[in-house]
């Protein structure tokens, strides 16, 4: 019995040493013609694609189209390296301001506002992608 557990322990050792003797290989990847086209259209989808989820700060909705713009044009005064948005949602006008990607970041901004917009609030939105220096 002895012999035999012996000669299963070398066994063991033996394959596990030419396991790990062979990773100089060479991996082939088979994929199906379907999958590279998925992937393919996923590459295109997000290249067109503008725009990320994320956060904007809400500051004013309402019924008059020329209070929404004024309102818009009073924060770009205040603060011109924000972008702000006018949007008209039946049978609202809105202005959202800002391209936040965490809510983090648009809480900290709505902290600023809450003097001067005392009725803003976070909402999600489609922001669009930083500008690259």
């Amino acid at each position: 019995m002895r012999i035999r557990i012996g000669t299963l322990l070398t066994f063991i050792l033996l394959l596990a040493v030419s396991v790990n003797a062979q990773t100089g290989g060479k991996i082939e990847v088979i994929e199906s013609p379907k999958v590279k086209e998925l992937v393919n259209r996923h590459v295109a989808f997000n290249v067109e694609k503008e725009t990320i989820n994320g956060y904007r700060v809400q500051i004013h909705f309402g019924g008059e189209r020329k209070k929404a713009e004024k309102i818009r044009t009073e924060f770009l005064q205040h603060y011109p390296e924000v972008s702000a948005y006018e949007l008209y949602q039946q049978p609202n006008f809105k202005v959202r301001v800002g391209d936040f990607r965490t809510r983090l970041e648009a809480q900290n901004f709505l902290k600023q506002l809450a003097g001067e917009f005392p009725s803003a609030f976070i909402v999600t939105d489609d922001i669009n992608l930083p500008k690259l220096n």
